[in-house]
């Protein structure tokens, strides 16, 4: 009985087979494509939010337009932007007249550098040749470059106070070493160093 019994199970186990019982390896089904929903910009703590873009800064704006009016109203070129805190002001006049005025200078961008740009468009704003010695004319044009600053709302700082008074001292010292022999009252504050001097001499004419 055990021996049919084994062959009874072992032919129950082969029509197992011929029947198909026996486990299959499962078809394969068609895969889907994965859809990846993504969090839009502020959902979620662990997204980052993206700040808007910084608008270009007002004081800035400003003097940009101090650059523009002061270009167009004395008809003067830049002909390069400076790095450096300094400038130069010349002008090409031609056979038929005409006359092409020209400033190199820092881009106004602070107290300084405007105050730099202004010294150079107060060259043309004067004249050249107006004043003599020529230390009168840089004075002149330190003056109008300190007054159209205050009243254009722009920053007067110290420093800027400080490079006009050292500037004009320098300006002085050059003349006398040329062989000047009277010097222009408005210059007299500008004989010694600026610590000596004060801010109160520094800022006359300005």
């Amino acid at each position: 009985m055990k021996s049919h019994g084994d062959k009874e199970g072992l032919m129950l186990t082969l029509w197992d087979l011929v029947r198909g019982v026996w486990p299959k390896a499962e078809a394969k089904k068609p895969t889907r494509a994965r859809v990846v929903r993504r969090k839009p910009p502020g959902e979620g703590a662990d997204v980052q939010r993206k700040r808007p873009r910084a608008r270009s800064e007002p004081m800035q704006d400003k003097y940009d337009a101090v650059v523009k009016e002061m270009l167009a109203k004395y008809g003067v070129r830049v002909r390069r932007w400076r790095t450096s805190m300094s400038g130069i002001a010349w002008e090409v006049v031609y056979h038929d007249g005409k006359v092409n005025r020209l400033i190199e200078s820092p881009r106004p961008k602070g107290p300084m550098s405007a105050a730099v740009f202004l010294h150079e468009i107060g060259h043309h704003a004067i004249g050249f040749g107006v004043y003599r010695p020529r230390c009168l004319e840089e004075y002149h044009a330190w003056v109008f470059s300190v007054t159209q600053m205050e009243s254009l709302g722009l920053n007067v700082t110290d420093a800027v106070r400080k490079r006009m008074h050292e500037s004009l001292r320098y300006a002085v010292g050059k003349a006398r070493r040329r062989g000047l022999k009277a010097l222009p009252g408005e210059l007299a504050a500008y004989t010694k160093p600026w610590k000596s001097a004060g801010k109160e001499q520094s800022s006359k004419g300005g």
